[in-house]
């Protein structure tokens, strides 16, 4: 308990007004720590990386990027544990059959299964002993007064996990509900647990509006997550709701960005070491200019992710008037995703998010090197894909199909499916091309 109050207290007291040059020996300090474990304990490393430490970022700069699929090509060596991607595939992909998202695997990760919005499937390790530390980073870092405490959240997930499980504590209850749960089954466990915070996606937090007076006696603040938050969108939720609307910017690579008193996002700087750069490759560092991003996680070991290309871009934002030195995320442009809208037998209107097509898409092969979906109009679904092996299109677009069609079933929803073979170009600018299109105006 001492050890985690001290954390929290790094991570909200200290570390955010470090003076730029004293942020920049720490990044520095901590990078280096970083390569020197991963060269003793990663064979991937030992092979990549042409130098024990570094004096300067440039220097940095010479390491070769790492992205999902070559992270997955490269799991077993890059890993610190020795684990085999097969094995803790099987063990994910078994969770995820029986619905069993809690436990470590070989009681010592926490083992994610990622599919977001970013294409094929991609396993994240999270060591046992950092997400014990979660409750003190989350009380740091989430952007949440500490007036509201004890935290009682509602937390809309499509799956709970053991690393959200480790959140709770004395001080903060997480009380999971399911996207895809009916909302007055929503509404019902936010008012038996008295939820004073909710957080979900920008496109849950409407299906709620409805039901905002039922909200307004409990609810004191939204934290929004996983899609883009415009500011309209913002502006209309606190009006509607009567409660303080923050975002996060937590993904399977790390915890991101975190929310201030001011309500800004900015980067965890002491978590991740994020380079920004533009669709030249040029180095960006002033406000509203589109960047892609390359993070290097700085605390997780277990499975280093140095230089990876992520595929959300952002634009900076100024300085923030609360004081910290971490950078502002002024828009998260790359997670602007459609839901998508079906109907059931009793011809209702059911909104199904991108994450749970996304899953359902990957979940069905491991010959998927890319793919698109685009909706033109409510219960068709366009699915433009890129097999590993081109010849078996065929073969792998009926596993999808039908691996579709039975979850459609399960949310008592009809779709239309197509599949189509196209060619990605991998090589062309690395900023992120929308996995999810629904074509506006039907």
């Amino acid at each position: 308990m001492v050890n985690g109050l001290l954390d929290a207290f790094r991570l909200f007291y200290h570390r955010r007004w470090l003076s730029e040059k004293k942020l920049q020996r720490y990044q520095l300090k901590k990078l280096n720590q970083l390569i020197q474990y991963a060269k003793k304990h990663s064979e991937y490393y030992q092979q990549v990386i042409p130098f024990d430490t570094i004096s300067s970022f440039d220097q940095f700069e010479e390491i070769g990027l790492l992205n999902k699929q070559r992270l997955m090509e490269n799991f077993d060596t890059i890993n610190t544990l020795g684990y085999q991607l097969e094995d803790v595939m099987e063990y994910a992909l078994s969770k995820e059959q029986r619905k069993d998202y809690y436990g470590y695997y070989q009681d010592r990760v926490v083992v994610g299964l990622s599919s977001g919005t970013s294409g094929n499937k991609g396993v994240y390790l999270t060591d046992r002993s950092l997400t014990k530390k979660l409750p003190f980073v989350f009380l740091a870092r989430s952007g949440i007064p500490l007036k509201l405490l004890p935290y009682r959240i509602s937390f809309f997930l499509r799956v709970f996990s053991q690393g959200f499980q480790d959140i709770n504590s004395p001080l903060i209850k997480l009380q999971y509900i399911h996207t895809m749960s009916e909302s007055k089954v929503m509404i019902e466990k936010i008012r038996s647990q008295r939820s004073n915070i909710i957080m979900g996606p920008p496109s849950l937090l409407r299906k709620l509006l409805p039901y905002k007076d039922e909200l307004k006696k409990t609810v004191k603040l939204i934290v929004s997550y996983a899609e883009v938050l415009e500011k309209a969108q913002k502006m209309e939720f606190e009006r509607e709701f009567g409660a303080k609307v923050i975002e996060i910017y937590q993904a399977s690579e790390g915890q991101m960005a975190s929310a201030c008193s001011y309500g800004n996002l900015h980067i965890n700087e002491d978590l991740v070491y994020v380079e920004l750069f533009d669709e030249h490759g040029r180095q960006v560092n002033e406000p509203n200019k589109v960047a892609s991003m390359i993070i290097t996680n700085l605390v997780n070991y277990v499975q280093p992710l140095i230089r990876y290309q992520m595929n959300d871009m952002i634009r900076l934002g100024h300085p923030c008037g609360c004081g910290s030195r971490f950078r502002v995320i002024d828009t998260i442009v790359g997670r602007s995703d459609d839901v998508f809208y079906f109907q059931n037998k009793q011809s209702q209107r059911v909104p199904i998010y991108p994450d749970i097509l996304s899953r359902w898409i990957i979940t069905a092969t491991d010959n998927l090197l890319e793919f698109q979906v685009i909706q033109k109009k409510d219960g068709d679904m366009f699915i433009e894909m890129q097999c590993k092996d081109e010849q078996s299109f065929d073969i792998e677009a009926h596993k999808i199909r039908k691996n579709i069609l039975e979850h459609a079933r399960e949310y008592n929803v009809m779709i239309d499916v197509e599949c189509k073979q196209r060619s990605f170009d991998q090589n062309k600018s690395s900023l992120k091309h929308k996995r999810f299109i629904r074509q506006k105006g039907d």
